[in-house]
Parts: structure tokens; C-alpha cells; sequence
């Protein structure tokens, strides 16, 4: 069993002995865990029927974007106070002069200077003397009502001995407290980035142990006897009490579990160059996945927090079915980045909600049905829609269902800028890949958006508004390390990448042997480099044949083949020294097949009725059908589908059908 606790809706997928379950039911932000619980009552499924169980959730980003983690203590070494506050000195904001860095996580009182140094080559300036040290220790943490300790030491990825036997006397003393290593959550180089991580990690464990302890206490008095794990930002999942030990890993866990669904349907048709659209209530997430494997990054950033893990590289952008339509201060019609969240949601959800959403557009332009119901529950309030754009549409001299439209191609607009930035910036042309839309609204825009990037083909799978908890049914185990160690790649060099790569695989294995995964195991090897002298690498992913052995020749064309896809550069100097500068392993463990989603249901026949949609500045009729009267042959547009758990929409000038496997094909006619 898969749920997925999203910022809207919270959705189930099991697969049992007479196939597939699904169930939605609306999130509860106060309380996300009753969702989880809610779901498993919709299905009808009671928890000692669960024999795995696997779960993802937003909870760990909502407690940092929030603000409601621990109160920690930050114990830095002797000199470093002020490395959260003084951070880069980029600036997200360029031509903004008031604009100011996000506050820490930890206050500057709350951070103890601790007399310690060890050097970039790992030896120790200054020896940690822990009993000299103690007393003003004791002070500092009994006096602050810490609900937790994170520790990040200078150079501690190189040589890691101080911060745990830091961490081992405040255990020793209290061992009640939460202590985070830096260690322990980012094993690399770089003080303010792995700072921050820790930080992270540290402040949003308390929230994902209450919230985890919550839901496995009540799936375990239930009669639950089976593993629970959970996904990761990196799209593998990882037992529970792994994830506890590093609550950062699992602040991208949403995102990466739909990502890992849609590669899976996407590849059962032999797509494996897609673009992943991903829309739910809150947000819209955008992917590149080449040869079936996603994009990893190795940074990101939280509430323009720096966050130094492993990801699936995933841009997201506020243009959610929730969110919200204004005019701002200059006249402009804008969308976003503002949600109606789950309570009250869109207008048209009859929960209270007045102002106008991307949902709400949709209802109006007629591309949702008016009778559609919102998980079992009540169908829409088409009027109440309306009412939500008419102080809109006297505001901007235009019609409701005008303004309506305006805003849904402004939307679909930001989501192309975000899809550009993740393609063409990166050497990648988007003519080139396959859309593959889900979520509740993904499908809703994904024509629009294929037509702005001369995307030929736009693949939607079925139960497209469920494909993040099929993604948790899909994903494999995976556990990620890294060591970051400066190599000029000359004589001598492949043999040290390679022996920290054996290392790298000797200690994920050992991880995985203790937390009893299974015995089918593969490894990715990626390496970061760059040409001695710049600031930043980048990640040359590493074929089989390299990764098990390899000679300083084929290291550096596979770095110049990597950074010329990158750049587009030729004729690089050969006298330019190259580097690794990191050196990362990924573990992933498959737990056996995994269910498919394909061939829901046979072939139906089907008229279908005339509905009247506005586009294009004037309403024309469409054809509304349920997906599966879709058949190999095709219908054209203009076509309003019903899918369950999302609405299909395929304008004129597109035709839609369906492949052997139960995945619906748009293309363009013609």
C-alpha cells in the first residue's frame, strides 16, 4: 500500500489479491495523519491486511516552510558562529535593495562556539578536550530549552571524530536530546551548505518522529505487523527509523514519489526521455528524466534554505489547481504563487472559498465537468466559480469566462518558463521528450503546454491524479553516501576514486544488511568534477564499465563529454587540469514486481455528450466521454475526458488514443 499525503488531497493506492485499490480523500493540514487514516476507511482496508506499507508526505517541508520545528542548539567550531547568517553572497532577489536572506533556523544566541580545528587534510590543529569544554556546555544547553542539538564542525566530512565524540558526552549526559551530526546527514564539503543542511535535519525530526510515531501507532493496534518505509526526495524509499535519523531526506518526498510513478507507466510504453508534469491543488512540478533515470541533484533549497543532499532535480512553481488568481498593484492579472490550500480550497469546492483559483478557471471554461465530485463528496459549485472572477472581470472590463482563460494561459505560460528553465538552459531541446502530465490538473494544461514547446507527443497515464502513491508502490529501496575528496584525475587517480567508491559500496551494503532489504541490488555511481580553478562541478554519472574500473584518460572524457552537453563548447585545452571533487554511490534494492496500472478496464463505445467550452476568446462545443471510450484507433479533438481522478482536456487541432498498455496518447493531427 501507497499514500501519499498532498497539500490538497491525500491519496491511496493498494495492490491486493483482486488488483488495485485507490482511494482519495481530502488532506488535513492540522492533523495530516488523520488523512492517512481517512484514506484506509475509504478503501475499506483494515491495517492487519497491510503486508507493506509505504508512505509519503509534505509534512517535513509545511514544518520548515511554517516555521514549527525543534528550538535547537547549533554548536559550531570556534570562529564559525555566524556561518548561517552570513551565508552566500548570491542574492535570489537581484534588483530588490530592501531584500534580506532568510532567517536561519537557528537563532545567533542559540549557537555555542566549541574550542576544536580540524584541517582540510583531516589532521587536528586543536584536540577536542570534552572535559575542559563541559562546563560551559552544561550551561549553554541546560539553560536554552533546546529540543535538540545539531553539530557541524569544521571539516568533519574529512575527518569526523570530534562531532561524534561531542555527541557521544551530550547523549551520555542527555539523553533525552535530539543530536544531529553534520556527519551523519552530509558527509561533503562546502561549511554553510552542510550547516544548513544539518539544521534542517535536525529541526524538522522532532515533527516527522511525532507525525510517523502517530501513524505507525495506529496502524501497528490495528494488527499492521509488516514494514513501513518512506520516500525520500531522491525517489527510493528507506525504512522509517532511517528517515527519522535524517528528517531532510524526506522534505522532497511528494514530488520524487510521482516522479518515480510516471518513468515506471511512461516506460511500460517505451518512453524513457519524458518530461514529468505534476500539478496537484498547491503546486506544479516539472522533471527531466533521460533513459529512464530522473535528474539527481546534489543542492536545492527549502524557504531559500541551501539543502545539500542527494534529490530528484525536480522545479517547482506555485501554479496548483489552488492556486490563487488576483490583479496586482500594477493592473496585471497574475496567478500564484498563493494556494487556497485544502480548507477552504477553490470557490467551486462549496467550502467557503471566495477567492478565484486555476480550478476555479477550469470550471468556469467548462473543461470540468459541472457535475463533477470532489473525492466522493458533493459535486462542484459551478455558480459559486463564477461568483469567485466577478469582481475580476469588472476590474479588467472582460467577460468571467475571459478573465478565466486568461489566467489558465498565464498559468500554463509560468509552468513553460519552469519547464525551459529544467531543458533548454541545460543543453536539452523539449522537442526532443515526451510530456507525461498527472496529478489532479497536469493533464488539464498538458496540451497547452506541449504546444508552447513543440512537444509532439503528450502521454497521459491512467488514474493520472494518483500517480505519486502509485509512485510508492513502484520505487525501490535506495540509500545514498558520498565523500568528497579533491583528486586531480592524473596518474594514479582512477585507483583512489575506485577505492572510495568500494568504500562508498562496502558501507551502503553493510546499511542495507542491517535494515534486512533484499538481496536484488544495483549501484549508480556519479562523480562531481570540474576544471581546477572553478567554483562548482558538474555530476558525470558513470557507465557500469566505468564505474567498476577505469583509467585517467576515460575519466576525463567522460567529465568533457558531460560538460560539453552541458555548455556546448568544443576544442576545451587539454592543459586544463580536471578534478573529482566528489564521489557518490547510490544503492537501490528492488523488493520484487511491482503492480502496473495498465489496462484498467476494456474498450467502452461511447457517444458521449456535447458540453460547450470557452477558448479562444469564444465558446465552442466539445465532446465529454469517460477515458475508456477511447480506443486504439482515436477521437479527435475538441474532447473532455473523465478519468477518475482527474479531467483530460484535448482541444481541436489534437487527437487522443489509447496503447496497448492503458496509457492515453495526444498528438497532433496532421
Amino acid at each position: 500500500m501507497g499514500i501519499e499525503v498532498g497539500g490538497t488531497f491525500t491519496d491511496l493506492v493498494a495492490s491486493g489479491p483482486d488488483g488495485l485499490i485507490f482511494a482519495r480523500v481530502p488532506t488535513t493540514p492540522e492533523e495530516p495523519e488523520q488523512g492517512v487514516i481517512a484514506a484506509l476507511r475509504c478503501a475499506g482496508i483494515e491495517p492487519g491486511a497491510i503486508t507493506e506499507f509505504s508512505h509519503g508526505s509534505t509534512v517535513a517541508t509545511d514544518a520548515v516552510l511554517e516555521r514549527r520545528g525543534a528550538r535547537l542548539a547549533l554548536l559550531i567550531t570556534e570562529g564559525f558562529r555566524d556561518i548561517l547568517l552570513l551565508g552566500r553572497q548570491g542574492r535570489e532577489v537581484i534588483f530588490e535593495p530592501a531584500h534580506r536572506k532568510a532567517e536561519p533556523l537557528v537563532a545567533r544566541g542559540d549557537t555555542l562556539e566549541v574550542p576544536e580545528r580540524i584541517l582540510a587534510d583531516g589532521s587536528v590543529s586543536t584536540r577536542l578536550a570534552t572535559e575542559l569544554f563541559a562546563p560551559r556546555l552544561t550551561a549553554f544547553l541546560e539553560a536554552g530549552g533546546f529540543d535538540g542539538v545539531a553539530i557541524c564542525l569544521l571539516n568533519a566530512f574529512v575527518n569526523p571524530s570530534h562531532e561524534h565524540d561531542l555527541a557521544a558526552f551530550i547523549k551520555a549526559r542527555w539523553p533525552s536530546l535530539r543530536v544531529t551530526t553534520s556527519c551523519d546527514v552530509a558527509r561533503e564539503f562546502r561549511e554553510h551548505e552542510r550547516a544548513s543542511t544539518t539544521t534542517l535535519a535536525a529541526y524538522v525530526q522532532p515533527v516527522l518522529e511525532t507525525y510517523l510515531g502517530e501513524i505507525e501507532t495506529h496502524l501497528r493496534t490495528a494488527g499492521f505487523t509488516g514494514p513501513f518505509s518512506m520516500m525520500q526526495s531522491h525517489g527510493g524509499r528507506a525504512p522509517v527509523e532511517t528517515v527519522r535519523r535524517n528528517g531532510a531526506s524526506a522534505l522532497f518526498s511528494g514530488p520524487a514519489a510521482g516522479v518515480t510513478g510516471a518513468v515506471r507507466l511512461a516506460g511500460l510504453s517505451g518512453h524513457r526521455d519524458i518530461i514529468t508534469l505534476d500539478i496537484g491543488g498547491t503546486s506544479a512540478d516539472v522533471c527531466l528524466v533521460e533513459n529512464g533515470r530522473p535528474e539527481i541533484a546534489s543542492h536545492s533549497t527549502i524557504a531559500s534554505l541551501p539543502v545539500q543532499l542527494p534529490m530528484v532535480d525536480v522545479t517547482t512553481i506555485g501554479a496548483g489547481g489552488g492556486a490563487i488568481i488576483f490583479v496586482d498593484e500594477t493592473g496585471m492579472l497574475r496567478v500564484g504563487p498563493h494556494s487556497a490550500g485544502a480548507n477552504p480550497g477553490p470557490a467551486c469546492y462549496g467550502r467557503g472559498g471566495t477567492r478565484p483559483t486555476v480550478t476555479d478557471a477550469h470550471v468556469v471554461c467548462g473543461r470540468i465537468a459541472a457535475d463533477a465530485r470532489l473525492a466522493s463528496g458533493p459535486p462542484l459549485d459551478v455558480a459559486a466559480a463564477r461568483a469567485a472572477f466577478a469582481e475580476l472581470a469588472d476590474t479588467l472590463a472582460l467577460s468571467v469566462e475571459e478573465v478565466a482563460e486568461g489566467a489558465v494561459n498565464i498559468a500554463v505560460a509560468n509552468i513553460v518558463t519552469a519547464i525551459d528553465f529544467i531543458s533548454t538552459r541545460r543543453g536539452r531541446d523539449p522537442h526532443d521528450y515526451v510530456l507525461v502530465p498527472y496529478g489532479g490538473a497536469g493533464p488539464l494544461h498538458a496540451v497547452a503546454v506541449a504546444d508552447s514547446l513543440s512537444i509532439e507527443t503528450v502521454l497521459v497515464p491512467p488514474r493520472a491524479g494518483a500517480i505519486s502513491a502509485y509512485g510508492l508502490l513502484t520505487a525501490d529501496h535506495s540509500l545514498f553516501a558520498s565523500r568528497t575528496r579533491r583528486i586531480s584525475v592524473e596518474e594514479g587517480a582512477s585507483e583512489i576514486v575506485h577505492e572510495i567508491i568500494d568504500e562508498l559500496k562496502t558501507e551502503l551494503n553493510a546499511d542495507a544488511d542491517r535494515m534486512a532489504l533484499g538481496p536484488i541490488r544495483r549501484c549508480d555511481v556519479t562523480l562531481d568534477m570540474r576544471y581546477v580553478g572553478q567554483a562548482f562541478e558538474i555530476a558525470v554519472r558513470l557507465s557500469e564499465e566505468l564505474a567498476a574500473g577505469s583509467t585517467p584518460a576515460l575519466l576525463r572524457a567522460a567529465f568533457e563529454n558531460a560538460y560539453g552537453a552541458a555548455y556546448r563548447l568544443g576544442g576545451i585545452p587539454a592543459i586544463k587540469v580536471v578534478e573529482v571533487v566528489t564521489t557518490r554511490v547510490a544503492l537501490h534494492i528492488t523488493e520484487g514486481m511491482a503492480p502496473t496500472l495498465a489496462c484498467t478496464g476494456p474498450h467502452v463505445a461511447s457517444a458521449g455528450e456535447v458540453v460547450t467550452v470557452f477558448g479562444g476568446g469564444r465558446h465552442h462545443e466539445a465532446r465529454r466521454l469517460p477515458r475508456r471510450a477511447v480506443g486504439p484507433d482515436g477521437l479527435a479533438g475538441p474532447l473532455v475526458l473523465d478519468d477518475q481522478t482527474t479531467t483530460v482536456f484535448v482541444p481541436g487541432g489534437w487527437a487522443a488514443s489509447m496503447d496497448p498498455v492503458g496509457n492515453l496518447i495526444l498528438g497532433k493531427i496532421g
